[in-house]
């Protein structure tokens, strides 16, 4: 009687021959071609085998922006908005904040971050750069109670830029007495965006660990600006490989930074998203990758352009508020719905529209 371990070897056995068989086929049919032909295939053969991972991974992201976000998923009251220069520089008056307190009444803002510096290369700040602070820290908090102030500082970093280099100590010890210049000033905190810091810089660290007892001996807050999260792994180390330039942080470091601090808001905009859907389906899973690296008691607000370009790298067709918006609800209802040190991050005043606003009322304050 035949067995089945005889049925299943012979059939094994043929089906090798079969295989062989076509195997020695392609080979003659492969001999025969033309040598442009050959190059096509494998031309074509290496872009598949690029393009199927991307579109993969483009598929994947995109599913991000599917769904309803949550009804718990609004405005907590912990929003930030970004200011320009000229509210401590003498082009504004009076009237301009009682303009400010009109349009922030009824949202969901509680931060400012008014541009006071920028810092010099060597960490000092000129108090010449900022002759109106005094005047705009009482106006403020006279028209706005309950709003808190913060001097935004900021520069541009070494080794991409010849520029601030936080890696000295004696530049940290400059930066950290410009904290406390401008907390004399009856600044609420210090907000630091300082870019491009990149991820590994033990100086960052350092310098958040300097300041951080001076904002908490006057009963401030220190704040910084973060950079967007590594949405593939490595992708901050193969950027600056190919670049020089670093774009996101891991999130190990974004999480060593998030302890150092009382509040962090990530620059959700710049993305290079080329739709509205793929801009939402990316807020929505750096929100998801914010909340896994940021500690409960710290303050993660993600920013959305309060703002209009048009170029490579921020396309104003995506990188619109009602997607940003829309994309921030998803990743909180699905990671963390209930979080209360959550906010948005308005960026800026100066390049704001009705638009934008009235996106903002409906879509994240309602």
């Amino acid at each position: 009687m035949t067995t089945i371990r005889t049925l299943i070897r012979d059939g094994v056995r043929r089906t090798g021959s079969a295989a062989a068989a076509r195997t020695r086929a392609l080979r003659s049919r492969w001999r025969g071609w033309s040598r442009w032909r050959k190059s096509l295939v494998v031309a074509l053969t290496a872009l598949a085998v690029v393009l199927v991972p991307v579109g993969s991974a483009a598929l994947a992201l995109r599913l991000q922006y599917v769904g309803d976000p949550s009804p718990e998923a609004r405005s907590r009251g912990r929003d930030a908005l970004w200011l320009g220069h000229a509210w401590v520089d003498g082009r504004k008056s009076d009237a301009d904040v009682a303009a400010l307190a009109e349009r922030l009444a009824g949202t969901g803002v509680r931060d400012l971050y008014v541009h006071t510096g920028p810092l010099e290369h060597d960490g000092s700040l000129p108090p010449a750069v900022h002759p109106r602070a005094r005047w705009f820290t009482e106006a403020a908090h006279r028209a706005l109670p309950g709003i808190r102030v913060q001097s935004w500082l900021g520069d541009e970093v070494k080794p991409e830029k010849d520029a601030l280099d936080l890696e000295d100590a004696a530049t940290r010890d400059r930066v950290t007495a410009s904290a406390r210049q401008v907390l004399d000033l009856g600044f609420d905190g210090v907000h630091f965006d300082m870019e491009p810091i990149r991820p590994g810089s033990a100086g960052w660290l350092a310098l958040l660990d300097q300041v951080r007892p001076v904002t908490a001996g006057r009963g401030a807050k220190l704040s910084v600006a973060a950079p967007q999260i590594d949405p593939l792994p490595y992708q901050h180390t193969i950027a600056i490989a190919l670049t020089d330039h670093g774009k996101w942080w891991d999130q190990a470091y974004f999480t060593a930074t998030a302890r150092r601090v009382d509040q962090i808001a990530v620059m959700t905009y710049d993305s290079s998203m080329p739709t509205e859907g793929f801009y939402g389906a990316y807020n929505a899973y750096q929100t998801e990758l914010a909340l896994e690296a940021t500690p409960a008691e710290v303050d993660l607000l993600m920013g959305l352009p309060f703002y209009w370009e048009d170029k490579w790298g921020h396309w104003g067709r995506a990188e619109t508020v009602t997607a940003g918006i829309r994309g921030i609800r998803l990743g909180l209802g699905r990671q963390d719905p209930h979080r209360p040190n959550f906010g948005v991050g308005l960026y800026v005043d100066f390049a704001a529209t009705e638009q934008n606003w009235a996106d903002y009322r409906r879509d994240w304050v309602r």
